[in-house]
């Protein structure tokens, strides 16, 4: 298996994990951008957010993402980020949220009003 984030749903690698359920793992990010930066993946690989076919694992990554920012105590605000495919910024290639949070992150944005 030569997918890192295999790798790591399969306990071949290391990793700091906050969250886990049937279909989903988080962890703690290796390079955080921001205070609170945690990826959540699906334990199947998948290979980017394009790929994402299943609408039961779709939900399952979304729940896991808010009951990951509701566990790092982001009241304040969070930000979830799909890097997908290599025009996205996609660095590795299974499927990841980014939850980031703990400090303002400001507009990625112009504002839509």
């Amino acid at each position: 298996m030569s997918c890192v984030f295999c790798r790591i749903v399969g306990g071949e690698l290391p990793a700091t994990r906050v969250y886990e359920d049937a279909d989903v793992l988080a962890f703690r990010d290796l390079h955080p951008q921001a205070p609170s930066h945690v990826l959540v993946v699906p334990k199947v690989h998948v290979d980017s957010l394009h790929e994402l076919v299943d609408p039961r694992l779709a939900g399952a990554l979304l729940a896991a993402a808010a009951q990951v920012a509701r566990a790092e105590k982001l009241e304040q605000g969070w930000r979830l980020i799909a890097n997908t495919r290599e025009h996205g910024g996609q660095e590795v290639g299974h499927l990841h949220l980014h939850v980031l949070g703990g400090r303002a992150l400001g507009r990625m944005l112009p504002s839509a009003r």
